[in-house]
């Protein structure tokens, strides 16, 4: 699908201005201006992002309650049970608070729901089922802000209900002893963009500050932290929060305490992906190669696994886990390779792939807990709203379904006026849920694209990508991608700056790689400077461009490829077209 080009306009005179004032490289500087940073004293703490300039936990909204409340249990040797969500971001914020309370000498232990059976947030029945195995109080993570019936629940039990989230809430909160949270109505609290981990870690903090009786921690506490940093940075990338603020200070700090001092689990994690052996990882390593394997513990049902990864200190175990969630992510990589497939094929059967609105797909027997990922995967290739519905295969009980809108359709609303057709619904403006009865679906797909069509217009189908900068091949000396790096760690709301050069050639011709050729490999070269090019997921282009005969202009991030000690400049390609005459 041909993407729309927005290469950025950039003002001479500012860069330079910025350049001098902040003391950055010319294209530091372009970069900063283009994320909105245009004062040397904004500059500095970007580029630095220092480990002191993360708030005090006490400031966050129910902190210092929930702290005085942890640690009257703990004291008085009451049963807790921390009650986590089962993706990445909840399963690192339960091992923070789980080896804190440890190390404390709590009566505690975790619950994380079954992600097929039970359901997201707060369950009545586990509560009960944990009330009656003898816990006194519950801490959830990751979860919580909108159970109000299960808050109140929880109060007729008699538990003592602690949430700890980062999620949107609804009218009204739950009725809860206590709620941590970065955005409660009337919080004072500076940044909002906390994960369920960040809330997790700004939680330990303010319980080893209550247990050592002062603001400074004691030694083995300080040593903790330095640790659980690590666990959340890694809940911070995988959840997909800003990387602003407090989160580019977690990331920064923790993808040092992760090679520095790693769990066990993690330890053989990071031997199997190789990352043991980088000298630095970046926050795409975490994104790409340790958060799936993680997460694939929940996508599959078994994210009490992930925890026990993250917190165990039994080397066999962690060992025995690490290979577990290795295969477990194979495993539910080939799932969604398969279901993408069968996806795919539905669009071309089905479907007018470069004219229709959206996209409604369903099959019997596809796995619930990857289909998002596919959905997600699909509305950025076609850049239109993709539902995915996962059929009972005996038809006993309703399909599950997960939608994705990459453009301006709202889900929340769209299903909403079509919610005659569903059993039930929930969700957000770009990521949404439903369980439809399989007669449904035929009617809910005209509908829903009926609505989309509504909604949406031809442009807002064409994908964009939005270019920085334009720098020829022989600008992409080493030092000057290095500089590029000092705006790590990239991620949401702080990308990978994509930049763009104009006649390109291939110095030989692309080829596909990777397990399926599912990727994209190439030389290219301008004006006699040479560097090798990839591109993850696009082995079609190979097809494309061998039909070509000429040059092209291509979009791409700057990368540092390190082997074997070596570090070169290298090319991840986002987007390529036939060279435009100048």
């Amino acid at each position: 699908m041909a993407k729309r080009w927005l290469i950025r306009p950039h003002d001479a005179n500012r860069i330079r201005q910025l350049e001098q004032t902040a003391q950055v490289p010319a294209i530091v500087a372009q970069l900063l201006l283009g994320r909105g940073i245009v004062e040397a004293e904004a500059a500095q703490p970007f580029l630095e992002a220092k480990l002191s300039s993360l708030r005090d936990p006490h400031l966050l909204a129910g902190v210092e309650e929930a702290a005085q409340r942890i640690m009257s249990a703990v004291r008085e040797q009451r049963r807790i049970t921390i009650y986590g969500d089962y993706d990445c971001d909840g399963m690192t914020g339960t091992a923070i608070l789980l080896t804190c309370l440890q190390m404390l000498n709590g009566n505690v232990g975790y619950y994380v729901p079954n992600r097929l059976e039970d359901g997201y947030g707060l369950n009545r029945e586990a509560l009960q089922r944990l009330a009656n195995d003898g816990t006194s109080m519950v801490i959830s993570v990751d979860c919580g802000i909108a159970s109000v019936a299960e808050a109140a629940t929880a109060k007729e039990l008699g538990l003592e209900l602690v949430i700890t989230d980062h999620h949107d809430f609804g009218d009204r909160l739950p009725d809860a002893d206590v709620i941590v949270h970065p955005r409660l109505p009337n919080s004072e609290y500076m940044f909002g963009g906390l994960c369920g981990a960040g809330v997790a870690f700004k939680l330990a903090w303010a319980i080893c500050q209550q247990a050592s009786q002062a603001k400074k921690v004691a030694p083995a506490m300080r040593e903790f932290l330095m640790g659980a940093i690590g666990l959340a940075a890694i809940g911070t990338i995988a959840d997909v929060v800003p990387l602003l603020d407090e989160n580019r200070i977690i990331v920064r700090h923790g993808l040092k305490s992760l090679l520095a001092r790693p769990t066990l689990g993690l330890q053989h994690l990071l031997e199997l992906t190789k990352l043991d052996k980088k000298p630095q990882l970046s926050a795409e390593d975490v994104a790409f190669m340790i958060a799936p394997r993680i997460n694939a513990a929940g996508r599959l049902g078994q994210a009490q696994l992930g925890v026990e990864l993250l917190t165990t200190d039994k080397p066999d175990r962690a060992k025995a886990l690490a290979e577990y969630l290795n295969e477990l992510n194979s495993s539910r990589d080939s799932l969604e390779r398969s279901i993408n497939l069968a996806a795919q094929k539905q669009i071309k059967e089905r479907f007018d792939p470069d004219h229709d609105p959206a996209f409604v797909l369903a099959g019997a027997g596809w796995h619930a807990g990857v289909i998002g990922v596919v959905a997600g995967r699909l509305a950025e290739k076609y850049h239109r709203p993709v539902i995915m519905v996962a059929l009972d295969e005996l038809g006993a009980k309703p399909g599950v379904g997960s939608a994705r809108s990459p453009n301006r359709l709202n889900l929340h609303a769209a299903l909403a006026s079509c919610s005659h057709h569903l059993v039930s619904h929930g969700g957000h403006a770009k990521a949404a849920g439903l369980k439809i009865d399989e007669r449904n679906v035929e009617a809910f797909r005209e509908e829903f694209c009926e609505v989309a069509a509504g909604e949406t217009t031809s442009d807002d189908r064409v994908a964009t990508v939005d270019i920085e900068a334009e720098a020829s091949l022989s600008q992409l000396t080493l030092q000057t991608v290095q500089q590029i790096e000092q705006l790590a760690p990239f991620g949401q709301a702080n990308p990978r700056p994509v930049l763009c050069a104009s006649g390109v050639e291939f110095a030989a011709p692309p080829k596909r790689m990777g397990g399926g050729d599912r990727h994209f490999s190439a030389q290219l070269r301008q004006h006699g400077v040479k560097l090798r090019a990839v591109s993850f997921g696009n082995g079609d282009w190979v097809d494309e461009l061998q039909q070509l005969d000429g040059p092209v202009d291509i979009a791409y991030r700057p990368v540092i490829n390190e082997f074997n000690g070596y570090r070169k400049v290298e090319l991840h390609l986002v987007d390529w077209r036939v060279a435009q005459a100048t």
